[in-house]
Parts: C-alpha cells; sequence; structure tokens
C-alpha cells in the first residue's frame, strides 16, 4: 500500500497487516443495511489505514485495540493513509472476496 499511498492510487485490492490503534462506534451512513465496524491500523511502514468493514455482509471482528489484524480489500487513497473497505465476500459472487483475518479466524 505504501506504493498506492505514495501514486494516490485508489480502488486497487491490497492485502497487509496491521496493530488496531483506533476504534469507532459502527455507522450506519443513515441505512441500516449499511452498517460498518470501524477501525484505524498502524501499518508496519508507519502508515494508517481506516478500515470499514461490512457488518451486514460480514461478522463483527471482536477485536481490540492492540490487536494484529490481516486483510484484504479494496484501498482508497486520502492524504491520511487511506482506507480500506470490500473486506467481505461479494454478496453477488461477482468478485474474489476480502476479508479481515484476527487470530486465525477469517472474517467475509
Amino acid at each position: 500500500m505504501q506504493a498506492q499511498f505514495a501514486r494516490q492510487q485508489t480502488g486497487e485490492w491490497v492485502e497487509g497487516t496491521g496493530i488496531i490503534v483506533r476504534l469507532f462506534t459502527a455507522d450506519d451512513d443513515g441505512h441500516a443495511e449499511n452498517r460498518h465496524q470501524r477501525f484505524v491500523l498502524n501499518l508496519q511502514n508507519g502508515q494508517t489505514l481506516l478500515v470499514a468493514h461490512n457488518i451486514e455482509v460480514a461478522a463483527l471482528v471482536p477485536a481490540g485495540i492492540g490487536d494484529r489484524i490481516r486483510f484484504r480489500g479494496i484501498y482508497e487513497w486520502n492524504d491520511e493513509g487511506g482506507s480500506l473497505h470490500w473486506t467481505h465476500r461479494d454478496p453477488f459472487r461477482n468478485e474474489v472476496a476480502g476479508y479481515l483475518d484476527f487470530r486465525g479466524k477469517k472474517y467475509e
């Protein structure tokens, strides 16, 4: 993701690992069918990444600050480090699944 951040790229599939440094309450963007678990990861290169994990499609990850998360999802650039979404299976089965892996269990 360091390369995508440097080039300000967006919409690319990425994989990596990070440590949770901040938790947010679940949001719903005003729509109950669009609830997301949100947290910030600190990556090994010092970059931060906001994760928006759709908990209407995938299960809530029971992780907290200091926990390590492995991920696969779509990266969206922003000047604060970027955000990650599509960390779940495709409900329409058109895309390869993203995921969050916590303690060896995949949440997709």
